[in-house]
């Protein structure tokens, strides 16, 4: 007898004691059902969060003081580049280009990174 037909054997054997426990305990399976998770939100909760929403736009809509707040926060730039830095990239940037062009020559094509 080989390997395969004894663990073929096996498993029908193991297929017929699951049966035999599902019909002695009444169930389908002798493994425990994968059912829908319980839980979620009720009515009233999800009422309860509408009814929040709708205040935070209507406040938003009406310009209140905390809505308010909350533009001029994310208003605000923090950080940033100087204009003078901005140029002096830019102008770095312009360079670098030029010199890759230059180098290229009439050549178009990719360059050899062997050379």
């Amino acid at each position: 007898m080989n390997i395969e037909q004894v663990v073929t054997d096996l498993r029908n054997e193991k297929d017929r004691i699951d049966r035999a426990i599902a019909a002695l305990l009444g169930t389908k399976s002798a493994r425990p059902a994968k059912g829908r998770r319980g839980g979620g939100i009720t009515s009233a909760g999800r009422r309860r969060l509408s009814l929040a929403m709708k205040r935070r736009w209507a406040a938003r809509k009406m310009g209140s003081s905390s809505a308010a707040v909350g533009r001029a926060r994310s208003a605000k730039r923090k950080g940033g580049m100087s204009s003078a830095a901005r140029k002096r990239l830019s102008d770095a940037m312009k360079k670098r280009w030029a010199e890759g062009k230059m180098g290229r020559g009439k050549s178009r094509g990719r360059q050899d990174k062997a050379s």
